[in-house]
């Protein structure tokens, strides 16, 4: 192991490192870190406790994972931060541990890219395949589902929740959830449309890309009140799997959803 670790990174005693695991220079790894086989943890990276991290991670230089969370009702309870496998944590990240208000953990999925100044506060869920561009900053108990993508210097305001397949444009602010498969743009964010080349490129069919769309313009784009729109889909989409999670996120929305653009 010692020859896959630079002589001046500091590893607690108590931290767990796969014998495959390389560690730059000037790392400095806390107890209770677990590392999986395959990671590679770049120069002077901080994991500072209570942090597992799976298999084939990188992580780059100056990286800050598993500090205590910003959240002034924190009292040092043995929160944690889990990271799965294959994801690239870029430099200048910032993840920070769960608190007791929110389920005491952070987690990452897989195949997660996160940008340069990303910040993941404390209690979030970041799903499996996301891509979180420069400076997206994600303020505390947001969920994002599978295959989000953010583009540079997004803000999200606490508790949002941001749906699956969705995309985020660059420079908006999230206030409300974000349904699957939509485009948001904005301050504050409003729906333009449905993130329709990313469904392509994700192989979902044709059928269903016109399902999904046909959905959102009934939803947002429509004279029909909104609790009667979404018995309509029931009964029109029922057994597309994809329209009954869109009318299934907004029905379990507690912050509301996003609205469409101004015309």
């Amino acid at each position: 192991m010692t020859g896959r670790i630079h002589p001046s990174a500091v590893i607690d005693p108590e931290a767990e490192l796969d014998s495959s695991v390389q560690v730059g220079p000037g790392v400095v790894i806390g107890p209770h870190v677990r590392i999986g086989a395959g990671t590679v943890i770049g120069p002077y990276a901080v994991l500072d406790s209570n942090t597992t991290i799976g298999a084939r991670n990188q992580i780059f230089q100056f990286a800050s994972i598993g500090a205590a969370p910003q959240d002034l009702k924190y009292k040092g309870e043995p929160s944690s931060v889990e990271i799965g496998d294959d994801n690239k944590i870029r430099e200048f990240c910032t993840i920070h541990r769960g608190t007791e208000g929110g389920g005491m953990v952070t987690k990452i999925g897989n195949d997660v890219l996160v940008m340069n100044y990303v910040h993941i506060a404390h209690d979030c869920r970041i799903g499996d395949h996301s891509i979180l561009a420069n400076s997206t900053e994600i303020a505390g108990h947001c969920v994002l589902e599978e295959w989000v993508v953010t583009a540079g210097m997004c803000g999200f305001h606490q508790f949002t929740r941001i749906g699956a397949h969705a995309m985020v444009a660059a420079g908006s602010k999230v206030a409300q959830d974000v349904p699957p498969y939509s485009m948001v743009a904005g301050d504050r964010a409003r729906l333009v449309g449905i993130n329709e080349l990313g469904l392509e490129r994700r192989g979902f069919k044709p059928a269903t890309i016109t399902a999904i769309k046909a959905a959102v313009r009934k939803l947002f784009y429509s004279s029909t009140l909104r609790e009667d729109a979404l018995r309509e889909l029931d009964d029109e989409f029922a057994g597309v799997a994809e329209v009954e999670r869109l009318v299934a996120f907004i029905r379990e929305s507690k912050r509301g959803v996003v609205g469409r653009e101004r015309e």
